[in-house]
C-alpha cells in the first residue's frame, strides 16, 4: 500500500488512543467489580461520521471529545484517515476478519444530502437507511435483522422499546475473528480457580503454553505484561496487576504509559496460563458520552444539518456491541491441535487468574481494536 495510507492512519492515532482511555474510564467509573469490553474504534469511527453532517458547536463538541486537536489533524484528515485505516484493517494481507461497521437509520420523512450520503459511504462504508419510526415495531425489526445479518447472527434484537417521535438511531457493531500466530494446546487446558475478588473465586478453563513470549513488569504500577501475537499483524496486550493494585493501574492508563510498555519488551521463555472466556457487552452510549462532553447530539440542540439540510435531527440511540471469544486459536473456528514441547528448564511464570486487562492492537496503523477488563471470565454478558 502507498506510503500516504499509513500516514494518514497515524494522523489520527494519538485521538484514538486517548479516547480509548477516557472511554475506559468513564466504563470503569460506573463498573467497578464488572467486565468491560468496548471497540474505541468502532465507536469513534460512528461519531466521525456524524461529524460529516455537524455544524457549529455540536462539531465541535465531537471534535473535543474524540480527541482530535484541530491544529494537529484536519477534518478532512480525519475522515480519510478512518478511511485508510478500514482498508487496512479489511486487508486480506491482515489475516484477521474483521467486521466493523456503522449504520444510520434516518427517519423515511427525511431526505438526506447527496454530498452527506456520498461521503458517509465513501469514507466510512456506511449504510444508511429510510425508517418508518411511526410504526416502532417495525423499525425495530428492520435494525435487528439489519445488524444480526452483519454480525453472522452474532448479536441478535439489539434494539427494543424504540419510541414513536424517533428521527435518527445510530448503530455500530464490531466483530473479530483471528487466529493466535502460536496456538494453544487443548489437551494443555485444566480447570483452575481465578480469584475474582477476596470473597470470591470461580473455576475457569486455564489454558497452558510454554513458548518465548514478549513480557515487561512494570515495577513502577505493580503490573506484569505478555503481548501474544495473532497471525499478521495484531497483537493482544494483556496486563496483569498485582492483586489489589488494578485501580492503580488504570489510573495510570494513558498514551505516554502504553507507549513505554510497548517500547519496553523483551522475549523472555515463560509458562503462561490464561483463561478461556467468552464477553459479550452492550452498551447505550449516551450517559457515557455526555459525560465526556459530546451531549449536543443527543438534545434539541444539535445542528447535524449536514446530514439533511435541516436543523431539527438529533441522534435518538446509539448502541454499541462487542462479542470477544478468547479461547485455544484465538478465534471462533476450530482448528489442529498443536503439541507443545516442553525443555527441561524451569521458565518463568505468568499466571492470569486473577482480574487482567486487555488491549488488542494493531501494530501498522497503531491502532486499538479492543480494550477490556476481564474481573470474572465466567460472568459471560454485561450490559450498560
Amino acid at each position: 500500500r502507498p506510503y500516504i495510507y499509513y500516514l494518514n492512519c497515524y494522523r489520527i492515532a494519538p485521538g484514538n488512543v486517548d479516547f480509548t482511555f477516557k472511554f475506559y474510564h468513564q466504563v470503569s467509573l460506573g463498573a467497578a467489580r464488572n467486565n468491560i469490553l468496548f471497540s474505541p474504534l468502532c465507536i469513534s469511527n460512528a461519531l466521525s461520521m456524524l461529524m460529516l453532517g455537524a455544524k457549529h458547536h455540536t462539531l465541535s463538541q465531537l471534535l473535543s471529545g474524540l480527541s482530535f486537536n484541530q491544529t494537529e489533524v484536519s477534518e478532512q484528515e480525519i475522515h480519510e484517515g478512518f478511511s485508510n485505516l478500514l482498508d487496512l484493517l479489511n486487508d486480506p494481507l491482515n489475516e484477521i476478519e474483521l467486521n466493523i461497521g456503522n449504520a444510520l437509520f434516518i427517519d423515511e420523512e427525511m431526505k438526506p444530502l447527496k454530498k452527506f450520503l456520498h461521503d458517509a459511504k465513501h469514507f466510512y462504508k456506511s449504510d444508511i437507511s429510510h425508517t418508518d419510526f411511526k410504526n416502532s415495531k417495525q423499525a425495530e425489526e428492520q435494525i435487528n435483522r439489519y445488524i444480526e445479518k452483519k454480525t453472522n447472527g452474532q448479536f441478535v434484537d439489539v434494539i427494543r422499546d424504540l419510541e414513536t417521535d424517533v428521527l435518527m438511531v445510530l448503530v455500530n457493531y464490531m466483530f473479530m475473528k483471528a487466529y493466535w500466530k502460536n496456538p494453544f494446546s487443548f489437551k494443555n487446558t485444566r480447570e483452575d480457580y481465578f480469584f475474582v475478588d477476596e470473597q470470591t473465586t470461580v473455576k475457569v478453563p486455564m489454558m497452558f503454553r510454554n513458548a518465548l513470549y514478549k513480557t515487561y513488569k512494570d515495577t513502577d504500577l505493580s503490573c506484569q505484561l505478555v503481548e501474544i501475537p495473532y497471525k499478521g499483524t495484531t497483537s493482544a496486550l494483556f496486563i496483569l496487576p498485582e492483586p489489589g493494585k488494578m485501580k492503580q493501574v488504570e489510573d495510570a492508563l494513558e498514551q505516554g504509559i502504553l507507549s513505554k510498555w510497548l517500547h519496553s519488551f523483551e522475549e523472555q521463555r515463560i509458562n503462561l496460563h490464561l483463561p478461556r472466556f467468552t464477553i459479550h457487552t452492550k452498551y447505550v452510549l449516551r450517559g457515557l458520552l455526555r459525560r465526556m462532553g459530546i451531549t449536543e447530539i443527543f438534545t434539541d440542540e444539535a445542528d447535524l444539518s449536514g446530514i439533511t439540510g435541516k436543523p431539527e435531527l438529533k441522534v435518538s440511540k446509539a448502541i454499541h456491541q462487542v462479542y470477544l471469544r478468547v479461547h485455544e486459536n484465538g478465534t471462533e473456528a476450530a482448528s489442529t491441535v498443536v503439541t507443545e514441547i516442553v525443555p527441561n528448564a524451569r521458565p518463568h511464570i505468568i499466571k492470569f487468574n486473577r482480574p487482567f486487562i486487555v488491549i488488542v492492537f494493531e501494530s501498522l496503523s497503531r491502532s486499538i481494536l479492543v480494550m477490556g477488563r476481564i474481573t470474572n471470565p465466567k460472568e459471560t454478558e454485561s450490559h450498560y
